[in-house]
């Protein structure tokens, strides 16, 4: 177990999957933790239930809205009065928006895609580093996925892989560029992760059954694997990994 006490961490989309197993884990391991979501108050309340209540806080914003995004920083920032570790797990995934769908469900589909996966993150980021380089440093962690660097096996996905490619290449650049400031920024990419989002497309590749037979462990990813290295990122234990992409699939793509 990590130690994070002491320590501030705004996690973006906390309400369920990949981000309410982060908050559990952060909490658990001393954390202040700051829970976004976007519709879902209940999801967030549930996934930080066994946090006390002094050492957590619920922000719901929209982050397709640019205000909402400046909103939410200027809140969570001013909660503990810093923020030490900034999660970006919030991003949509639409299974339409492909090559051969109609023109109007592209545009839709691209829109959300590169507000709320790329713009806001990127925004967030941007707040999240200026604030480290007046206060000595910090952390960032960016959910990218495998589809960023692989290619979506689903066309229909084409939306999310580029935007997913997007932040991970914001984070590298930040990571490169702000270093030598304290500031460190990791990227970890998941594979299958048993999600509400991935067995929705996993109905849409034809079922669970054949979806799970081209993994080569035989098993979804537990979004307690991708909480586990998160908790272990925020804690700046390993400062030298910044910069990396953590690839957690179950070595179903070794790059």
């Amino acid at each position: 177990m990590f130690e994070l006490t002491d320590k501030t961490v705004l996690v973006t989309g906390a309400s369920k999957g990949i981000g309410a197993a982060i908050v559990a884990g952060l909490g658990q391991a001393g954390a202040n933790v700051i829970a976004h979501y976007g519709s879902d108050a209940h999801g967030a309340r549930e996934a930080t239930s066994a946090i006390p209540s002094a050492r957590v806080k619920l922000i719901g914003a929209d982050l397709a809205q640019k205000a909402d995004v400046d909103r939410l920083w200027t809140e969570a920032s001013g909660w503990k009065g810093r923020i030490d570790v900034l999660v970006n797990n919030a991003a949509v995934m639409r299974l339409k928006g492909g090559i051969e769908d109609e023109e109007a469900v592209w545009d839709e589909v691209w829109d959300e895609a590169l507000k709320v996966n790329v713009l806001a993150p990127a925004r967030l980021m941007r707040h999240a580093v200026r604030h480290y380089l007046s206060s000595g440093g910090g952390i960032l962690v960016t959910i990218s996925s495998w589809a960023a660097q692989r290619g979506p096996g689903n066309p229909a996905l084409l939306a999310y892989a580029a935007s997913k490619g997007a932040v991970l290449a914001a984070t590298k650049a930040i990571a490169r560029n702000y270093a030598k400031n304290n500031v460190l920024a990791y990227v970890v990419a998941p594979g299958v992760v048993r999600t509400r989002l991935s067995e929705q497309a996993a109905a849409a590749a034809g079922g669970e059954a054949a979806f799970t037979a081209a993994l080569t462990m035989g098993e979804w990813v537990p979004p307690d694997d991708i909480a586990s290295l998160v908790t272990f990122l925020a804690s700046g234990s390993c400062k030298h990994l910044s910069g990396a992409t953590l690839d957690v699939n179950g070595a179903s793509y070794i790059r």
